[in-house]
């Protein structure tokens, strides 16, 4: 069976209304036949989410099962430009860019029956400022969140901020909308306005998630994660298989409709088995986290020691084996993009252990011990981290690797006292204020005045090309200050059974739209 491989081949150039930069389309999904409705699609995921509050954790794990129960104002359609979900069209936006008017659409319905109205949306929008790493990066911009009439709500900003739309758009740390009286902290009743609910959970074993039967899709067709959301699947069961070799030999077998976060090794293992492999190419990067608040990595020498010493090269040949699977890029988006620069070089893939030990000697780092969090649940991430460790040991450095599990490590993160660096990664997002480290209150906490005065500059800048060159000038903070190393840029792959139709690789797998092959 051919390996189905879809590229991202480009970036439309100009600025969207809502700030968003519109990147390569999501590939439309292979329809072999007219959907059925019915069924029940079992899907194999990289573990046990941490929760299933969607402002509450950046993980790529709680957003791809929580966006199939709860709902933003605004998604992505296919072409990754911004598009109404629960709001009725784009906002309008006053001519200063300070005023966000948004109608929302009627006739919409929490899982418990309830009517969406402005007061859930202002109430959520206001928990959002409060919980998400997100929402409060938004909300020190935020002068009033209101709600006009019953189908209106208006949001005043203190300057203009071109990703507010973007932001309110992103399925992690995201503004979802809950029933105003369903709000606690910790979220204590799953209730959203999706096209599927919570059934049951199951700790280890499953999350059961069944149409909800008040579902009032968009008019129209399905449109990347906008349009109309179809509900031929009558069960969504999400199933933790949390060790990676399991998941390569479960796809293998056809154990499972679909299996997320498959090495990308394992594509040749799954040619003519059961399962079909779906690569996207490219994906997003990995990167190590810097914990510039607490501990030894708040001292900046000690982490341009760090970077001084890693060899992404050696991380990334040790984490997929082949560069049909990663590329060598310092850089925090590759060629392509509207974001691209050529600034991340002269920082990137030193291997200089040498050097980094004469940082840490001039700066006087007595303490040298260094905690690396990882999980073997994202198989990269774990090779990945063994091979810095060898780095970071000839440099000078004590290193403790402390492997757990993903939920743990998303747990643990949130801890300044617990950790030195962590890693992780991410899809190339449409908009770089998607990504979590703008936010001061994202783990790595990374707050300093060049910091502020490099964003605050890019965010209030409204055309494509000004844009572009403060993100340049963000991207030069980074690689100076270094609250975070970008290790390369890599593919994804996942396998589905073909029987599972409707179906796309995506950065954020979605099931609604999917249906069983008779």
């Amino acid at each position: 069976m051919k390996l189905r491989i879809f590229r991202r081949r480009g970036a439309l150039p100009g600025l969207l209304a809502a700030g968003a930069i519109g990147l390569t389309a999501l590939a439309a999904p292979a329809l072999c036949a007219a959907p059925v409705k019915g069924g029940t699609a079992v899907i194999a995921t990289i573990g046990e989410p941490p929760t299933l509050d969607p402002m509450a954790s950046t993980a790529d794990l709680v957003g791809i099962l929580t966006q199939h129960i709860f709902e933003t104002l605004y998604t992505f359609d296919a072409k990754w430009n911004t598009t109404p979900l629960l709001a009725e069209q784009m906002p309008q936006v006053s001519d200063d860019g300070l005023t966000y008017t948004i109608a929302l659409r009627q006739g919409i319905t929490f899982h418990d029956g309830s009517a969406m109205d402005s007061a859930d949306v202002v109430a959520s929008l206001k928990r959002w400022t409060e919980t998400a790493s997100r929402g409060k990066q938004a909300a020190k911009l935020i002068a009033a969140i209101e709600a006009p009439d019953a189908h209106t709500v208006r949001i005043v900003l203190k300057q203009p901020y071109a990703p507010l739309t973007a932001l309110l758009a992103m399925n992690n740390s995201a503004a979802v909308v809950m029933p105003a009286e369903k709000q606690a902290t910790p979220l204590k009743e799953v209730v959203g306005t999706g096209p599927y609910q919570l059934k049951a959970r199951v700790p280890d074993q499953y999350i059961q998630l069944v149409r909800y039967d008040g579902y009032q899709r968009r008019a129209g067709e399905p449109d990347g994660y906008g349009g109309a959301r179809m509900q031929y699947l009558d069960e969504i069961r999400f199933a933790p298989v949390s060790n990676a070799n399991t998941r390569v030999e479960s796809a293998a077998a056809g154990q499972y409709d679909y299996v997320d976060a498959l090495p990308v090794e394992s594509a040749a293992k799954l040619k003519d088995s059961r399962s079909e492999p779906m690569l996207l190419k490219p994906f997003g990067w990995p990167r190590l986290v810097l914990n510039t608040r607490q501990g030894i990595m708040a001292s900046l020498p000690a982490r341009q020691a760090v970077q001084r010493a890693l060899n992404e090269e050696d991380m990334l040949y040790a984490a997929f084996g082949s560069k049909d699977f990663y590329s060598l890029n310092g850089d925090l988006y590759p060629a392509g993009f509207p974001w691209a620069t050529q600034l991340g070089g002269k920082v990137y893939n030193q291997g200089d252990v040498a050097g980094a030990k004469k940082l840490l000697d001039e700066a006087k780092v007595a303490d040298r011990a260094l905690r690396i969090l990882t999980s073997q649940q994202y198989e990269f991430h774990y090779k990945m981290a063994l091979v810095a460790a060898e780095y970071l040991k000839m440099a000078g450095f004590k290193v403790d690797l402390q492997v757990v599990d993903w939920a743990t490590l998303t747990q643990r993160r949130q801890d300044p006292a617990l950790w030195d660096i962590f890693i992780t990664h991410s899809p190339f997002l449409p908009e770089p204020a998607l990504i979590d480290f703008p936010s001061k209150d994202s783990p790595g906490w990374w707050d300093t005045p060049r910091r502020n005065q490099a964003l605050d500059a890019f965010n209030q800048a409204r055309n494509p090309e000004e844009r572009r060159a403060r993100w340049a000038e963000v991207q030069q903070a980074v690689f100076d200050e270094v609250p975070f190393i970008k290790v390369g840029d890599f593919n994804s792959l996942a396998a589905r059974s073909p029987a599972l139709q409707g179906v796309a690789p995506t950065p954020w797998p979605y099931f609604w739209n999917a249906w069983k092959a008779k």
